[in-house]
């Protein structure tokens, strides 16, 4: 958003590693990661955390197969992801300070309510080089976003005339069609029997379609940097995968807005059983912690930390495409136990396409037939 054999005994690993570069390079980091996913990426304004509830990070990027090897060579994916939110409190308060552009000593009302619904289209093309690099299997990508974001504030609102403050009750609602930022990621994995590993750097690049004084956006205002790891279970004989990956995000100043946002922490998994060579199910989840305060924010909100867990079923179906393989799976989240950020549900419908795998490298033993 971002979210990649040998022998026959390797075959259904090879197939794992198809439905990881859906899974996991069109989640990227972006958003991913990376998101990345992939993809790496900060996607659904309205629904993340941080400053106005906003962080780079999106929740649930990566899950099963993340850190399985992909097929050398071209791949893209395509995700188009769904949110509905609503938030009250401080994480509702804190957009009315962006939008409003107050100063920090105005004490905003807490008594607000957000609600907010996305539907956007990530497209990330990946390149796997064949080449190990220290040993493991590089991948370079970079995905882009494009849809549509709506927000909307309802309550106690404040209004500043010059040094005048006031409050009354009202609201306010904003929608936008537009692009987001783009999210380059740089993985490397490696591969030992049943064991892969992986470690990434993804980044966000703040070209998107923003502006402080609006309810809605796309993109978020700030370069951000995202680094971590993940490992991956998989075995070919049983079809058991077990995922995870997690990562730290460092949000650089808001040059708009002079917000700087806090250190966040995530952590995204995965179970799945593959009932044939060409069909998983299983479950996805994550976890985000903020780590450290936001700064810039006003004294109403406090540090602004925000928290957030996610959990819920995925279906994977890898599938040839003449000469090449392809993947669709779909994926859905509940959130809960939310703080400072506004939570609800969110979909993944993930579509990728990839070379197909290269047959096994081990010449035929031929057998002379003598008559």
């Amino acid at each position: 958003m971002e979210v990649r054999v040998r022998s026959e005994l390797m075959y259904c690993s090879g197939l794992a590693s198809l439905a990881q570069k859906g899974l996991e390079m069109a989640r990227i980091n972006w958003r991913v990661a990376l998101l990345a996913t992939a993809a790496t990426l900060a996607f659904s304004p309205e629904s993340r955390a941080d400053e106005s509830g906003i962080s780079f990070w999106l929740p649930g990027l990566y899950g099963s197969l993340a850190a399985t090897p992909a097929t050398p060579g071209w791949s893209i994916a395509a995700i188009y992801y769904h949110t509905s939110v609503n938030a009250s409190g401080a994480a509702a308060a804190s957009r009315e300070f962006q939008v409003g552009r107050f100063s920090p000593t105005v004490n905003i009302n807490l008594n607000v309510a957000l609600g907010g619904q996305a539907d956007l289209m990530f497209i990330a093309p990946t390149y796997t080089f064949a080449t190990p690099v220290l040993g493991g299997q590089l991948s370079a990508t970079l995905a882009s976003v494009y849809g549509r974001n709506s927000a909307s504030l309802a309550g106690t609102l404040t209004a500043a005339a010059g040094p005048i403050v006031t409050t009354r009750n009202g609201f306010l609602e904003d929608a936008l069609v537009s692009y987001g930022d783009l999210y380059p990621t740089l993985k490397l994995k490696w591969n030992n029997g049943v064991h892969n590993y992986m470690v990434y750097g993804a980044g966000d690049i703040p070209v998107g379609d923003y502006n402080p004084s609006r309810l809605a956006n796309i993109g978020i205002g700030h370069g951000a940097i995202d680094l971590g790891g993940g490992y991956t279970y998989l075995n070919p004989t049983t079809g058991t995968e077990v995922s995870g990956v997690g990562g730290f995000t460092y949000n650089f100043k808001n040059p708009d807005t002079q917000y700087q946002s806090g250190i966040d922490f995530h952590f995204d998994w995965g179970v799945s059983q593959f009932l044939s060579k060409q069909v998983f199910v299983g479950f996805v989840g994550y976890a985000y912690q903020q780590i450290t305060d936001d700064f810039g924010q006003p004294a109403a909100l406090g540090g602004f930390r925000s928290r957030v867990l996610g959990i819920g079923p995925q279906v994977g179906y890898i599938f040839p495409i003449g000469s090449n393989q392809a993947f669709l799976g779909l994926k859905g989240y509940g959130e809960f136990d939310a703080a400072n950020r506004a939570s609800g549900w969110n979909t993944w419908l993930t579509f990728s396409i990839s070379e197909a795998a290269p047959a096994s490298t081990i010449t035929p033993t031929r057998h002379l037939v003598r008559k």
